[in-house]
């Protein structure tokens, strides 16, 4: 598998070192430089495989012979040992639960492929390797729980003061031995700036061996096309093929990994990037003009991104083609009232409790079908994080209804441990040079 940049089409280097780099020097996304179609047959048949065998078709059709067979498969089966059912609220909605991995998020995916990715290349001896993530709220403890141990590996998480739940701060904050985390006083755009700060910079280039563990590195972005084609194999089964997936998006890694799966040849009618009012890539479509602004605070804070960094990969999966991609991908927004309003909703309908971000995806299936009503495809919204996250949100009578995995009252009483940094680099850098904030 060879890959280029999305800022130059003529660079070529293999996984590993995409793996390992990140990101490129000039501030591109790595991008396979062949997406090849995986075979008819096994589209056909995909309803007779499990999720590992899923996984191990795309992953070595992906990679080829960057790990062998038997490696790929055992690490697969290591990473990806938990389920992600589509779960049927009527005839034609379903929501496909992600949150079934040990940080209850759908992250997990990404983070615990990638972790043992990079355990499977580094060898006894090298460098250290720093990971270096910013989170917005599920990737952080998704990364902690993925590499917590893993040796030769330190994580430095930045996340945002006071814009990340509790449940989700005590998962950042509470592990100790090889992870970090920093309380950057600033928006989950200000942690992601200031990591890809650090990618650029040359002294921390040439001191540390620096990667990235946020939806910015290809091996993230490769284990999360694994639960689209889980998905349809699942509907399938039910005698289901025509399908619209409804993705909660804030960074776009998440519909980014399922257009990959589309390219790969997943049989997709259409897809829908559900935002809060952070709304980037809706206006986009809707304008044609691409305009990033603050983010702003909402309910479903993993959202809250103003400038989605894997937008630049969905681009080039469609060859800047504002008009193909939007035959493939519509957008809706919701504010927090809406979003509320569509918890409720899914509850009073299915007795069914969704965190927000689930309900935004539900609410974009609504305003589809309002828009589409001659199309009677099934959908299947995301429901990407469990709703005990989110505590504050919901009604008291919703709230009774949720249950509390083991994974998390575990936590409770877990001492805090978090460094404070302001938004500024220097005092990043500083620390990270020095292992110290600046007095």
């Amino acid at each position: 598998m060879k890959l280029y940049s999305t800022n130059n089409k003529d660079l070529r280097v293999s996984f590993k070192d995409a793996v390992f780099n990140s990101m490129p020097q000039d501030k591109g996304l790595y991008m396979p430089v062949e997406i090849p179609k995986l075979d008819a047959d096994f589209i056909a048949n995909i309803e007779n495989y499990s999720l590992p065998e899923i996984a191990f078709k795309v992953a070595s059709t992906l990679l080829k012979d960057e790990i062998p067979a038997e490696d790929l498969k055992a690490l697969i089966e290591d990473a990806i040992n938990f389920d992600a059912p589509a779960v049927k609220l009527d005839d034609k909605t379903f929501v496909l639960e992600l949150f079934h991995g040990p940080s209850l998020a759908f992250k997990d995916f990404g983070a615990r492929f990638m972790s043992r990715v990079m355990a499977y290349f580094l060898k006894d001896g090298e460098q250290l390797l720093d990971v270096l993530v910013a989170t917005s709220g599920d990737t952080g403890g998704a990364v902690a729980l993925g590499f917590l141990g893993v040796p030769n590996t330190r994580v430095t998480i930045l996340y945002p003061e006071g814009k990340v739940s509790p449940i989700q701060e005590l998962q950042l904050t509470t592990n100790g031995q090889n992870i970090r985390a920093i309380e950057i006083k600033g928006t989950f755009d200000d942690c992601q700036a200031l990591v890809k700060q650090a990618f650029a910079d040359p002294e921390l280039n040439r001191k540390f061996r620096l990667t990235s563990a946020n939806s910015i590195n290809i091996s993230r972005l490769i284990p999360q096309t694994f639960y689209y084609f889980n998905t349809y194999a699942q509907l399938k089964r039910k005698g289901i093929q025509d399908v619209i997936f409804s993705v909660p998006s804030g960074n776009f890694g998440n519909i980014g990994a399922g257009l990959l799966a589309y390219k790969l040849g997943l049989p997709v009618k259409q897809f829908i990037a559900a935002t809060n009012i952070n709304d980037t890539v809706p206006r986009f479509l809707e304008s044609g003009v691409y305009e990033t602004k603050p983010s702003t605070q909402t309910y479903s804070n993993a959202m809250d991104v103003g400038a989605p960094s894997n937008w630049i990969r969905i681009m080039d999966l469609f060859n800047q083609d504002i008009d193909i991609l939007k035959k493939v991908v519509t957008s809706y927004r919701f504010n927090d009232e809406e979003t509320l309003a569509g918890i409720k909703d899914i509850y009073a309908k299915f007795n069914y409790v969704a965190c927000p971000h689930t309900a935004i995806a539900y609410l974009a299936i609504e305003k589809y079908r309002q828009e589409k009503p001659a199309d009677h495809s099934a959908a299947v919204f995301l429901s990407t994080a469990h709703a005990c996250k989110f505590p504050d949100i919901f009604p008291a009578d919703i709230a009774s209804r949720i249950e509390i995995p083991e994974q998390v009252t575990a936590l409770t009483g877990r001492p805090k441990q978090a460094d404070q940094l302001s938004i500024n680099f220097s005092d990043f850098k500083h620390y990270l040079l020095n292992g110290l904030i600046v007095d």
